[in-house]
């Protein structure tokens, strides 16, 4: 049944922020802390992962191309074909970091290298 905040095809934002994220392998990487909308065309373009740490210290908020999350209905959570070590070793945000295109090309060029061809 659908609700004010999610359909068959169709998930607020709200409800994505915590979602679970998974490696091809089934092994729990993060969480989604947040998505990252074009202004213009309202298109997601980054999730915002929120990953590592433990107990909540330590944990990186790592950007991603939305396009690389595929949701898997049986584990309730997105699925990235990212290895682990390429998001322990990626771009990450910080307070201090400021977005501007130049980090989202990095961004971008940085996940076509180690994102696995589905």
């Amino acid at each position: 049944m659908d609700s004010p905040d999610e359909s068959v095809t169709l998930i607020s934002a709200g409800k994505v922020q915590g979602t679970p994220v998974y490696s091809e392998r089934a092994e729990r990487l993060g969480e989604i802390y947040d998505v990252m909308l074009e202004k213009r065309t309202g298109r997601i373009a980054y999730a915002i992962l929120n990953f590592g740490g433990i107990l909540g210290m330590g944990k990186k908020y790592v950007p991603l191309p939305w396009n690389l999350l595929s949701y898997a209905v049986a584990e309730c959570g997105y699925i990235i074909s990212v290895p682990k070590e390429a998001l322990e070793n990626g771009p990450t945000l910080n307070e201090q970091a400021e977005w501007h295109a130049d980090v989202g090309r990095m961004i971008e060029t940085y996940y076509e290298i180690h994102a696995k061809t589905r």
